[in-house]
């Protein structure tokens, strides 16, 4: 299953809040759903988009901002490490079986560390990089990210949020990814 399609953004950073919009919205269906079916095809689409979303920053947003902000070091660290953890959370939660209390509450704590997160890229990463290169290269950066995306994992993957290890091996990974997404599919 593929992650919900965004309308073309100028920039990179107007695709990125779309995107974080969109998972908002995805968290509470999820949350919502009225039954099993339900709440498993809302977490999909929640777990497909966080996947990509942070695969594509990981291999385009934050070595840019790494390279060129100032302090853009820390800033990236930051981002990666909290990326981390939500990897190792919805990893978790993919084990879990919808409709029950264990897999409510875990969710409910990922929605919480998530929008702290995107928030914490919303405040601190990309003014940082809206200031830090011009607008040409933000709409390049947007394509980079759209590109980036359709070669990420659909399931997270936590250990590999280093641009070099997306690169490495993060084409194999998408290619088990989508043929279990696809046999998984298949086969309920």
């Amino acid at each position: 299953m593929s992650a919900p399609s965004i309308t073309k953004a100028d920039d990179v950073i107007e695709y990125l809040v779309a995107q974080h919009e969109t998972i908002k919205k995805l968290f509470v269906e999820t949350l919502d759903a009225a039954d099993v079916d339900t709440q498993r095809d809302a977490f999909t689409r929640l777990r497909t988009l966080l996947a990509v979303h942070e695969t594509a920053e990981e291999m385009i947003v934050h070595p840019r901002v790494r390279r060129k902000i100032s302090g853009g070091t820390e800033i990236v660290d930051e981002r990666l490490a909290e990326e981390h953890d939500s990897k190792v959370a919805l990893s978790e939660l993919e084990g879990l079986e919808p409709q029950t209390s264990e897999f409510s509450k875990a969710l409910i704590h990922l929605q919480a560390a998530v929008t702290e997160h995107a928030e914490h890229e919303e405040t601190l990463e990309f003014p940082a990089l809206r200031d830090g290169v011009d607008a040409s290269e933000l709409a390049k950066l947007a394509e980079a990210v759209r590109v980036a995306e359709r070669i990420a994992p659909t399931h997270p993957h936590a250990g590999v949020e280093s641009a070099t290890l997306n690169f490495a091996v993060g084409p194999f990974v998408s290619m088990v990814d989508r043929a279990r997404d696809a046999l998984g599919h298949v086969l309920k």
